[in-house]
């Protein structure tokens, strides 16, 4: 009988492997030259080593400040890190890029091709993160918001079960065919999560179109809670195969070879996932539209932090918006891209060139990390800071909570993005949607009830150490 020993004394690699060989091997009484021209058959490919020159990136930003140079710099470095991973063939960074992890890993902002292989880490755990407008005519903007704010769903978990909205029954069935989003938590979180918008910068924007003066409704959300379940589960196959075929690959850019019997499913299931994440927005747009009996003249969506495939090429977009027609077989209008909740939304067209890769920004993006950002305000109230930076708009937040970290002086300028995007070629605006107000999260976490233990408990050993102190 063969055993592990006996292959490992042939040199080769063990792994999960091993033991469907050995199985093989020893019903069919293998031996000799018939098992080693069986092993050639079966044995792992040689180890996939790091590019010795990293693949080209195309640099569509530029610094006005210090410290945009700053972020320019790490950005770049972690590209250039990046490009040595061995599936990789070219990117590009957009005027919106920032940092989104150690060195290495995919900016927001980034596009990043790769041949024959799927990264989970380059699309993020926020797949398909995306947004939405509907055009609502004559709507007035001030009762589209208090409609919106009394139908949404902003924050931590999902809706009551007396409130859900339902899953269509062709992405439920999909959900429950496809092994990566099968499990019981998928489904429940499928269901749960469905017309709900999440927290950080997710909204709902009402603004009206500077071309036609129509009101227009936009939600910016992903796929919550069953999109970063799938973002896990990918991970942790990628790593597998990292751990076989490309050890000296950073983690984080693990992947999924596409032609694999895992990577044809991870591709399935980010479409259905694209399909569930489309109809999250389109519930809340239909419900918004029914509540105030207005027609809807226009929709169109996109999607950013994705994956799109052309032959045998997947393109990564982290933070990236498409513009090329062959990355959106649905589409139905112009694309997309928000700044802050103080200025327009930007409607945009645009055709695929060498250094865009047929994608534009996704939106401002930041310089400075949420936490360094609030530290920056500490000489000011939060009250203060936003009634500076919300003056003319209608900004509210779900929980009645200031985010200090989504206010307008969180994001790059503006402007200066919009400056980029025409500098770079890689877009035209058509249109902009002008700030009525807009709805976010907010600070829920002031709320949590893990933050309230934790000052409860805080607080229980505060008392019992005062009265330790009293009967001394």
């Amino acid at each position: 009988m063969v055993t592990g020993k006996d292959l490992l004394n042939l040199g080769l690699k063990p792994g999960k492997w091993f033991k469907e060989a050995l199985e093989h091997i020893n019903a069919h009484d293998l031996a000799g030259e018939t098992m080693l021209a069986y092993l050639d058959t079966v044995k792992p490919g040689p180890v996939i080593p790091l590019l010795e020159n990293p693949a080209e990136f195309y640099e569509n930003i530029s610094a006005d400040t210090a410290v945009e140079q700053e972020n320019i710099d790490y950005v770049k470095k972690s590209m250039s890190q990046l490009m040595r991973t061995p599936t990789v063939v070219k990117g590009a960074i957009m005027p919106d890029a920032c940092p989104a992890g150690p060195l290495g890993t995919i900016p927001v902002g980034g596009v990043v091709v790769a041949k024959n292989a799927i990264h989970p880490g380059m699309h993020s755990a926020d797949i398909c993160c995306s947004v939405m407008l509907t055009n609502l005519g004559k709507a007035d903007p001030k009762t589209v918001l208090d409609v919106a704010q009394q139908l949404t769903h902003f924050g931590p978990g999902g809706r009551p079960p007396e409130n859900q909205l339902p899953v269509p029954p062709e992405i439920l069935a999909e959900l429950q065919a496809n092994p990566f989003l099968n499990s019981e938590r998928s489904l429940k979180l499928a269901r749960e999560h469905m017309g709900t918008q999440g927290d950080g910068n997710h909204f709902l924007y009402v603004g009206v179109s500077r071309n036609t003066g129509d009101t227009m409704l936009v939600t910016h959300h992903g796929s919550r809670g069953v999109g970063a379940v799938l973002y896990g589960n990918g991970m942790k196959v990628a790593e597998n195969f990292r751990r076989e075929i490309s050890p000296e690959t950073a983690p984080q850019n693990a992947w999924l070879p596409s032609e694999s019997v895992e990577g044809q499913h991870y591709w399935d299931a980010l479409q259905t996932i694209r399909k569930w994440t489309k109809h999250n927005h389109l519930c809340l747009h239909d419900a918004i539209a029914h509540q105030l009996a207005a027609t809807v003249q226009q929709r169109y969506w996109n999607e950013h932090n994705f994956v799109f495939k052309d032959g045998d090429l997947f393109y990564h977009a982290k933070g990236a918006t498409p513009l090329d027609p062959k990355f959106m077989p649905d589409i139905t209008g112009p694309r997309i891209i928000p700044l802050n909740m103080a200025q327009p939304i930007l409607i945009v067209e645009g055709a695929t060139n060498e250094n865009n890769l047929g994608f534009a920004p996704h939106g401002a993006g930041r310089n400075l990390s949420r936490t360094k950002h609030k530290y920056s305000k500490v000489s000011q109230s939060i009250d203060d800071v936003f009634a500076e930076e919300t003056r003319g708009i209608d900004a509210r937040f779900y929980f009645n909570r200031i985010d200090i970290s989504e206010l307008p002086s969180a994001y790059k300028n503006a402007e200066e993005v919009k400056r980029q995007i025409s500098h770079f070629n890689l877009a035209a605006i058509i249109d902009e949607v002008r700030p009525y107000g807009c709805i976010m999260a907010g600070d829920w976490e002031q709320d949590a009830p893990w933050r309230k233990k934790k000052l409860a408990k805080a607080a229980a050993l505060l008392a019992q150490a005062a009265a330790g102190s009293d009967a001394q």
